[in-house]
């Protein structure tokens, strides 16, 4: 097919372009950074330099690409991660989960493509109360907390908007925590430091995802993917109390000190205290069987022992 990537200088895009490219597709990859556009076309795309937040910009560029599928990889995280600050943080981001979204949805139906597939996250996102495991007929959380109402809101937004294009196949990947080539930093980074506590009882659960992981479901859904919402996570939801120690030791770092939740609140907030104590997992059953997708990387205990750093080989790859 031919496909417009959008945002794909970053960590999926990286992992996402070759399996493009290996799979026979034609690729028009986008970036808001001119310095990066060498990379796209060492990739195996054609670059073009673009902000997502520019609707005509967009809608040029994607009318130049005629393609029969875009796919929306579009973030901007801006300035250090603070979880007190959550919002803050995600701003643009949320600005092309909502704007960007919807200039890019208005270019694929002006270009004629006929499917959509966008990026979303599951984790903080579920419910708090309840099965310890969501799936995707679960609601976002309707209560999150403060700080992270406009990121929960953008989400929802992003996913509404894909999902009712009707003159598309939209098609929303809620990829988990990501961890791999350009991506391992944001928490092992902190972890091999031991800036990360352990807050409270450590109940909070999170479904990780190793980066390679992530294009390869991207690929699978464009090629044989339905319209709908699909959780896009390794098969082991685990608790912060067992997977932050087995991270420490990973990456060799002493043990993560244990702190009780009305210190980790004035270090990490409401926020911080809830992704340790309170979050749910996330299913991958339905892009198992729907999708055809396998995770090359089924736990986060081998990908954390093996794949912090390193992609897959190409012969890996779920195809």
């Amino acid at each position: 097919m031919r496909v417009f990537v959008a945002g794909a200088a970053g960590a999926i895009g990286r992992q996402l372009l070759p399996q493009l490219a290996a799979g026979g597709h034609q690729v028009t990859a986008s970036t808001r950074n001119p310095a990066k556009a060498e990379l796209l076309r060492d990739l195996g795309a054609e670059p073009v330099v673009v902000d997502g937040l520019d609707a005509a910009a967009v809608g040029e560029a994607v009318a130049r690409a005629e393609p029969e599928a875009v796919i929306h990889q579009m973030t901007a995280l801006s300035g250090d991660f603070d979880l007190r600050r959550f919002d803050r943080m995600f701003a643009v981001t949320n600005r092309l989960r909502t704007s960007g979204t919807d200039h890019l949805l208005a270019a694929a139906v002006a270009a004629g493509a006929g499917r959509f597939i966008a990026q979303s996250y599951t984790g903080w996102t579920n419910p708090r109360e309840g099965s310890p495991v969501k799936t995707e007929e679960d609601p976002l959380d309707p209560s999150p907390p403060s700080w992270q109402r406009e990121s929960l809101a953008a989400i929802g937004y992003l996913e509404r908007a894909v999902t009712s294009a009707g003159q598309l196949d939209g098609i929303v990947l809620r990829y988990g925590s990501f961890y791999g080539p350009g991506a391992s930093d944001t928490l092992a980074g902190p972890v091999r430091k031991r800036k990360v506590p352990l807050i409270g009882n450590g109940a909070g659960i999170w479904s990780f995802l190793h980066i390679s992981d992530a294009a390869s479901a991207t690929v699978c859904a464009l090629e044989r993917g339905t319209p709908g919402v699909y959780n896009v996570v390794d098969d082991e939801p685990a608790s912060v109390a067992e997977w932050l120690p087995f991270l420490a030791r990973a990456v060799g770092a002493g043990a993560p000190y244990r702190v009780p939740r009305w210190i980790g609140r004035l270090a990490a907030g409401e926020t911080g205290v809830s992704m340790m104590t309170r979050i749910r997992g996330s299913s991958n059953a339905k892009a198992k069987r729907e999708v055809g997708w396998q995770p090359a990387w089924p736990s986060w205990r081998q990908g954390f022992r093996a794949g912090l750093d390193a992609a897959l080989p190409q012969q890996r790859v779920a195809r």
